[in-house]
């Protein structure tokens, strides 16, 4: 474990005050959204289909689970073959980065030999048999230690988390626990190195996921999203990463940041790997599925403000693919700036004074916290309830008020972070710019999914693209199209 010093996140909480108090609420009755609960879908606008098309097969997923489960059905590899790859990454990356906190060699052999004996004898757990995954190191793995990337906790569960639990059942491999940002609090993970440039951040919070996935330490990694912890390190490392409708995956078995904000979420290195995992996490529901009729997809301005040029044409880019893939592109005026500003804001409170509350109750030695970590706790400790319940308010009218976009648009598409990975000797200074465009989707609660869309001088660029809830098949087709009208996986 590592102890990052230094920390700007006092004024945070000073501006986040500020905004919430010029926000005016829909109606002065607004209740607030303590019990967070998703606002009922907006009747949507009757139009005629998009150039009369219909509904049609989707891209074949690629990508290292999917390329595994080939060979793993053919016989051309073996559970232990894939585990051992794995550990090899480990051996020679781990150092380097810094992805995996711990790693279960003994358990991950083991686990790997049963499933070949079952394969072996025509068994299969399930979709995932065989594929050697981690897991954030904020949720729970029997018999491994739970430490949050922090020097002043250790949980010893006895049980998976449920989300663990329903990957296991389909036949994954526990390789190991992916680092952190310290308890979940950051979008940063600099203790770690971003795989494409080990001096700049991985971002965060599931910075060790991202690093795990594109060096090969598993072929998918299992991470949290209560502001933008998946999407934040999937933009700035390369990878995808899937949030979905909050609620549907149980949280369970995690250590909590914000009982009504945190999401359970996979991180994967292309669109159908992650959308593999999210439907075995889901436990039912298919996610994978035919491609629908071309989306209407809107395109606010106030994302793409600040954003440093290199990124803004790359994510333009993008959606002239999607375009040309037969896709309508329409401008929308939300969210806007002040949507955007009072996301984070209020995300911060929310998330912050919960969080502040657990740590009340875990009763930890706060000299251990790193200094950032510390900061926004003490911070938090400051807000009064009626600030936290005004941050409610504007939770529930926010969500309606985005309910309502969805009513005209099937998607929106926007920029995951305005910037490229900033430098680690510079990363305080970005702890509000990288999560600015992710935020509001888990405040509340919508789902959302960031794809790679190029590079600068090395560089991975994201696109997020955002639907109502529910909406994840939606999601993952249209992004599943655009990634294979532009990459070819080998």
């Amino acid at each position: 474990m590592t102890r990052i010093t230094g920390s700007t996140a006092g004024p945070a909480f000073h501006d986040a005050r500020a905004t919430l108090d010029a926000r005016a609420l829909s109606s002065p009755r607004l209740r607030p959204a303590i019990d967070y609960t998703l606002p009922p879908p907006t009747p949507r606008v009757a139009r005629p289909s998009l150039n009369g098309s219909t509904a049609g097969p989707a891209p074949e997923p690629t990508g290292p689970i999917h390329s595994a489960l080939v060979a793993l059905a053919s016989g051309e590899t073996t559970a232990s073959e894939l585990v051992e790859a794995a550990l090899a990454a480990v051996d020679r990356d781990n150092d380097h980065y810094r992805g995996l906190v711990e790693v279960d060699r003994d358990g991950a052999r083991a686990a790997a030999a049963r499933l070949d004996d079952e394969h072996r004898c025509g068994v299969a757990r399930g979709p995932l048999h065989g594929v050697p995954i981690t897991v954030k190191d904020v949720i729970d793995v029997a018999g491994l230690p739970t430490r949050a990337g922090s020097l002043a906790y250790l949980g010893r569960p006895t049980q998976d988390a449920v989300a663990v639990a329903r990957l296991r059942a389909a036949g994954a491999i526990v390789l190991g626990k992916a680092a952190t940002h310290e308890f979940a609090l950051g979008v940063t993970s600099p203790q770690s190195r971003n795989p494409r440039d080990p001096e700049r951040i991985p971002g965060g919070s599931s910075g060790g996921s991202a690093v795990a996935v594109i060096t090969g330490m598993g072929l998918g990694s299992l991470g949290t999203d209560t502001r933008a912890s998946i999407r934040v390190p999937a933009a700035l490392s390369g990878a995808v990463g899937f949030k979905p409708t909050y609620g549907r995956i149980p949280t369970d078995g995690v250590l909590a940041l914000s009982w009504t904000m945190d999401h359970v979420a996979p991180l994967a290195a292309t669109v159908g790997d992650a959308a593999l995992l999210l439907e075995v996490l889901f436990d039912g529901p298919r996610v994978l599925g035919d491609l629908p009729p071309p989306a209407r997809i809107g395109v606010p301005a106030a994302p793409f403000k600040g954003c440093d040029p290199a990124v803004e044409a790359l994510v333009r880019a993008a959606l002239d693919v999607l375009a040309a893939l037969g896709h309508a592109l329409e401008p929308t005026e939300r969210p806007d700036d002040l949507d955007l500003d009072v996301a984070s804001a209020g995300g911060l409170v929310v998330s912050r004074c919960e969080a502040a509350t657990a740590h009340r109750s875990l009763g930890l030695n706060r000299s251990l916290y790193w200094d950032e970590v510390a900061d926004q706790l003490a911070a938090a400790e400051s807000i009064t309830a009626m600030d936290y319940l005004d941050a409610q308010r504007v939770r529930a009218d926010l969500g309606a008020a985005m309910a309502g976009v969805f009513a005209h648009h099937d998607v929106l598409a926007m920029p995951t972070v305005p910037v490229v990975a900033p430098p680690r000797t510079d990363f305080a200074r970005y702890l509000m710019v990288l999560a600015r465009n992710a935020i509001p989707w888990s405040f509340i609660g919508f789902p959302a999914i960031s794809v790679p869309c190029g590079s600068q001088d090395g560089l991975p660029v994201g696109l997020q693209l955002v639907g109502p809830p529910g909406s994840e098949p939606r999601l993952a087709a249209l992004a599943l199209s655009y990634e294979a009208a532009t990459t070819a996986w080998p």
